[in-house]
């Protein structure tokens, strides 16, 4: 449902408690990743599949396997995978880092096992690295993901000579291609192209982040032995949403009627903006809502409405802008709503940043602001912090950068770093949109694993805003609704992409994929 992302120094305390405080050696968890990570090359390179069991056979015969040992416990896992990999038949040669005579504690333990078993190990620095001839297969153990900073130069090299052979060889990574931030999954500055990245109790942060795709292939995370005590008592702030999530769906109660099912109060619209409204009000309906009204400028009412006898309008006075007197108007009507969405189409006058302010600064229920709401809540700045908790904030990069006085590169750039500290000074829950959408409240940071293209279209946000407030008015809490929301959303772009290859589809069909990806994505 949610699977823990640890950071490299989250992992590092597992590790520590679970050799310290537990007491199982630091050498038979690097045992166990040795032999997790063989099964996963067996697995992923075919070897079982070619492998027809003879006397005196491995499935690994004839292969020529080097293994690159860094100085760290990576080095240590590839020494003892070398082992085991030697006992399955293959030649196989580790090319250490550092002189055999530098190794300590675990790995220096495994080095000694491979050599008395007969491994072919060579030194090997930057120099050597672009004459080695080519291999079958290549396991990369260089670095870890405790890499901070750019690549040293002759690590680049030896990047660099992996990925050489990897144009012809299986190129399996231990924990994390090296190379690659164990916290962000952004190349320092190159990393190693992985074919299949075997990762140990649970994926590291970097592997989940959108740009860690192109480097590591197929990932593999494979149990080592770390009792589920030690995670559950040393929790990681970060977790990855699964289908599983999925699961938490309200489902529907025989005896329920529209009234139970959750009432919810679009608020948007302006001249030349009045759908995005109709498409955030069709995301609350397509994720179940009994109720969805759209409150506009009385002057709006009927474009809004688009003849859609499915949503209800709430006409606020006679003109066509936003003012905070509508605002004054709202406050009696909404002790019937269990969930607001506020900005869709909003408009950015400054009228309008005046109807917003007075508007936050009474609104009693559960809200999201998306949209145009958040362009308003830019130009009153000291007004974002004194938002509550049950209030969620859905911005697009742009927004982001907005919202905090930067650039939206700076926020591409910087996307966790920017979530976690916005968090810290504003208690509301932020959705930062985008591939690998975030969800952060003080407590944790949720990451989406959606990268979706048919996603990225005009109104896309609208429907994800309904969504998000139809589960609320069934009850869920803010963070909950923003990370099932978020999930949901992002399944059906995994629908829309089988019917529709090439993207083309619109924001309608998106809400209308709904119910679809619940009932083809929920294990229930």
């Amino acid at each position: 449902m949610l699977l823990p992302l640890p950071t490299p120094a989250e992992m590092a305390i597992w590790d520590h408690k679970t050799i310290k405080t537990i007491g199982i050696p630091g050498v038979t968890l690097m045992e166990s990743a040795a032999r997790e990570a063989v099964a996963v090359l067996l697995k992923t390179n075919g070897a079982n599949d070619r492998h027809t069991p003879s006397i005196g056979q491995g499935p690994l015969d004839g292969q020529e396997i080097f293994c690159f040992a860094g100085s760290g416990n990576n080095g240590g896992d590839a020494f003892a995978m070398a082992r085991h990999l030697t006992d399955l038949g293959a030649d196989v040669t580790v090319f250490h880092t550092l002189p055999k005579k530098r190794y300590r504690g675990e790995a220096r333990i495994h080095l000694e096992l491979a050599r008395r078993v007969g491994v072919s190990m060579r030194h090997l620095d930057a120099a050597d690295a672009a004459g080695l001839p080519q291999p079958d297969i290549v396991v990369d153990g260089l670095l870890g993901t405790g890499l901070t900073g750019p690549l040293r130069p002759d690590s680049l090299a030896l990047v660099r000579a992996v990925n050489r052979l990897g144009r012809r060889a299986f190129v399996l990574s231990i924990d994390i291609p090296s190379g690659l931030s164990g916290l962000t999954g952004q190349p320092q500055p190159e990393a190693v192209h992985a074919d299949a990245t075997v990762t140990f109790q649970a994926a590291k942060l970097g592997l989940a982040m959108p740009g860690a795709a192109q480097f590591t292939g197929s990932i593999h995370v494979r149990p080592i032995g770390i009792p589920n005590r030690i995670i559950r008592e040393n929790p990681a702030r970060h977790e990855l949403l699964t289908d599983a999530i999925l699961s938490r769906i309200p489902r529907p109660d025989p005896a329920m009627h529209k009234g139970s099912a959750g009432s919810v109060l679009i608020i948007g619209g302006s001249p030349g903006l009045t759908g995005a409204p109709r498409l955030a009000a069709l995301g609350a309906l397509r994720a179940g809502a009994g109720l969805v009204t759209v409150a506009c400028p009385g002057g709006l009412a009927d474009s809004v409405k688009g003849g859609s006898a499915d949503i209800m309008t709430l006409p606020l006075g006679s003109g066509r802008e936003w003012t905070p007197e509508l605002a004054n108007i709202l406050q009696a009507e909404l002790g019937r709503f269990h969930a607001v969405v506020v900005g869709p189409g909003l408009g950015r006058t400054m009228k309008t940043v005046d109807f917003l302010k007075s508007f936050v600064a009474q609104c009693p229920t559960h809200t999201v602001l998306d949209a145009d709401a958040l362009f308003c809540l830019a130009q009153i700045p000291e007004t974002v912090h004194r938002l509550s908790e049950t209030t969620i904030l859905t911005p697009h990069p742009g927004e982001m950068a907005r919202l905090i006085g930067q650039s939206t590169d700076e926020i591409q750039a910087a996307r966790l770093d920017t979530a976690r500290t916005f968090v810290e000074t504003c208690r509301s829950v932020l959705v930062l949109k985008g591939a690998g959408t975030l969800i952060a409240d003080r407590d944790r940071v949720r990451i989406s694993p959606h990268a979706e293209p048919n996603l990225a279209v005009g109104g896309s946000g609208d429907v994800l805003a309904g969504v998000i407030a139809a589960l609320m008015a069934r009850g869920m809490r803010p963070a909950e609704a923003a990370a099932l929301g978020v999930h949901w959303h992002g399944t059906t772009g995994r629908l829309l992409r089988e019917n529709y290859p090439a993207r083309g589809n619109l924001a309608s069909e998106i809400a209308d994929m709904l119910p679809q990806a619940a009932k083809e994505f929920s294990p229930c």
